[in-house]
């Protein structure tokens, strides 16, 4: 099942760079849940739906998929995206999604993102 599971989760990631919501969500149990580490929880593919329409105006984030790892019901994706926020401006982040399988379909998905800090962050952090 590992490897069903990590082929899923490869064109879940392609779904989300084509912006293809529905080839997305068709990889989801009716009752899955979307849960954003810091932020919210989504349940139910049409709540997704729906919370996901709210975003169409920012176009799909750019990221990389660095590796995917699975065993039994579970993967895990990790990479980097960039992303633009509700004012426009790209931000780069890191970040983890744990998937949860049962019967072949997303039961849960966790996603973990944090939001790199910029060059002059940096400095500042270092006393510089």
């Amino acid at each position: 099942m590992s490897e069903e599971n990590k082929k899923i989760v490869k064109e879940v990631n392609d779904a989300f760079a084509r912006n293809d919501m529905e080839g997305f969500l068709k990889y989801c149990a009716h009752d899955v849940v979307w849960h954003m580490a810091g932020d919210r929880t989504v349940s139910g593919r049409d709540n997704i739906r729906e919370w996901m329409q709210q975003m169409e105006g920012h176009g799909p984030p750019k990221f990389t998929v660095d590796e995917i790892i699975a065993e039994g019901d579970s993967a895990a994706c990790r990479g980097e995206m960039t992303m633009a926020g509700p004012d426009g401006t790209e931000n780069n982040y890191s970040y983890c999604d744990v998937y949860n399988f049962s019967g072949g379909k997303i039961t849960k998905l966790s996603a973990y993102v944090v939001q790199e800090k910029g060059a002059a962050e940096d400095q500042k952090s270092a006393g510089a």
